[in-house]
């Protein structure tokens, strides 16, 4: 089995230089999921112009393995994470595509293949430990339309502000006060909730709670893309942005719901930046609203309490999934520079609480908090370091429908009548270390410890070590 991971890797990597161009930025127009470590190649340009038209083009590739040892089990169920000795590994890779239709008009193709197999079929735990293990992988290689999307930018009086290129990004001069317009298929996440220490888990932090607030449920297919539309406002200090995404059919599914004005996630969020003695800063809040159909648990409590005997350990969601419902949850986001090597940065969020997971993971509010710096210091400039401390809960209608012996989508530690789960707020701690190899391509050891997995005391903890590979230009 290792032999053939492994396998999948050197081919996959090979794959990667002879198709793929390697690299992930950051979007000029937003706070996209990508972020980014590279530099120019000589003679390799990735702009230029194409039928009278500026394009660029950029790509990544990127390579983790993650291991842990057994760890203390008291028991277990359908959806525990497995207490033996555990492999996982995910290889991606994507190429951005652009092109400039008029002098503020873009377009943009991101497609994307990945390979990869989850811990436990992506099961037992609120903040999975890879941002890479979308619900949608396994060992055969996925190819698919990551992102395919149009922007116009609006511009308004202002300073000028030069964007670079980058992915997802034809240099452009705008406007520092702009509207901006992004309409397609990409991921919620590519215009909410910036970071710049805590964003991207190809370069970053891996656990899905680093990638953004882990109890934002937001609106994305399996492989976390979506169709929408989007809205940005600079003025400024300030950023003002809404969206509206397509929802899955049905929850955590593929298939998409294009009946936008029934079922659909809405998102707001307003941004100031700042700066304390010529060092960035910002605060965010962003708040979220979802309609779909969807169990309520106190619904799928009482189906379960009818007839404990038959339902105990089962998916009651399923029976009672009946009605339309809205689902609303508001977090703050705030990070620092403190020098220019090091900054901070502190997530918050809260859900309702009342109904199932739609489209990311089991956890109903969240806490995260960390640090990132490079290597300066220590005479590696290019290498950085990353620390971080979450802390995700469950609702009180969450947590008794699984103590009721409920199974949710990802979780659910049913085993008898008197071992559901023993509540505790998942606790993890997550350290990270990248070196650059060579230009444009880095190594990086990342270590995690897990507390209470799936919110259950009388399992744990586990100790994760991963390796990761990564290239880009």
């Amino acid at each position: 089995m290792l032999r053939k991971h492994y396998l999948s890797f050197l081919l996959g990597l090979l794959g990667a230089c002879v198709c793929l161009y390697a690299h992930a930025q950051k979007a000029g127009s937003g706070s996209d999921q990508i972020a980014s470590f590279a530099a120019p190649i000589d003679n390799f340009p990735t702009e230029g112009v194409l039928f009278g038209l500026p394009v660029n083009i950029h790509g990544q590739t990127t390579y983790i393995n993650q291991r842990y040892n057994n760890f203390t089990s008291s028991y277990s169920g359908q959806n525990s994470l497995d207490a033996l000795k555990s492999m996982s590994y995910t290889w991606s890779g994507t190429l951005f595509m652009g092109a400039r239709l008029a002098p503020n008009t873009d377009v943009y193709f991101n497609p994307e293949v990945v390979s990869g197999v989850a811990f436990s079929d992506l099961s037992g735990l609120g903040g999975f430990t890879n941002g890479e293990a979308t619900k949608a992988s396994g060992v055969p290689a996925k190819f698919y339309s990551a992102r395919a999307f149009i922007r116009q930018t609006i511009n308004q009086e202002g300073s000028k502000v030069v964007l670079e290129n980058e992915a997802n990004q034809i240099t452009q001069t705008v406007s520092s006060n702009r509207v901006v317009l992004t309409g397609g298929q990409f991921s919620t996440l590519d215009i909410f909730d910036d970071s710049r220490y805590a964003k991207d888990p190809r370069i970053q932090f891996m656990n899905w709670g680093n990638m953004t607030y882990l109890a934002y449920d937001y609106a994305a297919d399996a492989r976390g893309y979506s169709w929408g539309l989007a809205g940005e406002w600079y003025l400024g200090n300030w950023v003002f942005r809404a969206s509206r995404m397509l929802a899955p059919k049905t929850p955590n599914g593929r298939d998409l719901n294009w009946q936008i004005f029934n079922t659909y996630g809405d998102q707001v969020e307003i941004e100031r930046q700042h700066n304390i003695a010529d060092l960035p800063g910002k605060v965010s809040i962003l708040a979220y609203r979802n309609k779909m159909t969807l169990a309520r648990f106190t619904d799928a409590t009482n189906y379960i309490n009818q007839d404990p005997v038959a339902r105990q350990g089962t998916q009651a969601i399923n029976n009672v999934r009946n009605n339309m419902q809205y689902k609303t949850g508001v977090g703050i986001h705030g990070e620092q520079a403190l020098t220019k090597d090091l900054g901070i940065y502190g997530r918050a969020f809260t859900s309702d609480g009342q109904t199932e997971t739609m489209s990311f993971t089991e956890a109903d509010n969240s806490i995260s908090i960390g640090m990132g710096m490079n290597g300066t210091s220590w005479q590696r400039p290019k290498d950085s370091i990353g620390l971080s401390l979450m802390r995700n809960g469950l609702s009180s209608y969450r947590r008794s429908y699984l103590q009721a012996g409920g199974v949710s989508y990802f979780i659910g530690d049913y085993a008898s009548p008197s071992q559901t789960i023993s509540y505790s707020p998942e606790r993890i701690g997550e350290l990270y270390y990248n070196a650059t190899v060579i230009k444009n391509v880095l190594a990086g050891f990342n270590f995690q410890h897990i507390i209470n997995p799936a919110y259950n005391s009388a399992r744990g903890p586990v100790n994760i070590l991963s390796f990761r590979l990564h290239a880009e230009f």
